[in-house]
């Protein structure tokens, strides 16, 4: 058995206040229109752009671009061909055009639609 407790006992109140947590936002959401997301998307789109400096100059995070990016560029995914699990088939005469982008090479036939080669080469170099 435990011994009896002499003296009073005292309680002690706690008191909680809603604050905000160290490292959350100072601000509520921000609503970004569609013109404003399809600026920045045709933006990162250019060949040599960078993405982390368009968001940085926006004042946005850079993961929030790559995000809008990426789902402008899953509704043209049936225009993009994946790198590296296709096989290219040679044109008529055979030709075949190769692209050599840091580690990654590029193939393609030379007949193909000049639109669809510049998609293939920006998701690589934004890869």
């Amino acid at each position: 058995m435990s011994a009896p407790s002499s003296g009073t006992r005292t309680f002690h109140m706690i008191e909680a206040v809603a604050d905000r947590f160290e490292g959350a936002p100072r601000q509520l959401r921000r609503r970004w229109s569609d013109d404003f997301k399809a600026r920045a998307v045709a933006e990162a789109l250019e060949p040599g752009s960078s993405v982390s400096a368009i968001a940085r100059r926006l004042d946005i995070h850079p993961s929030q671009l790559f995000g809008w990016r990426r789902a402008a560029l899953g509704s043209h995914k049936e225009n993009i061909a994946p790198i590296g699990h296709k096989a290219v088939t040679p044109s008529a005469d055979g030709a075949i055009i190769e692209v050599l982008i840091g580690d990654v090479v590029v193939r393609a036939p030379a007949d193909v639609d000049e639109a669809h080669l510049q998609r293939v080469i920006r998701a690589v170099r934004s890869a």
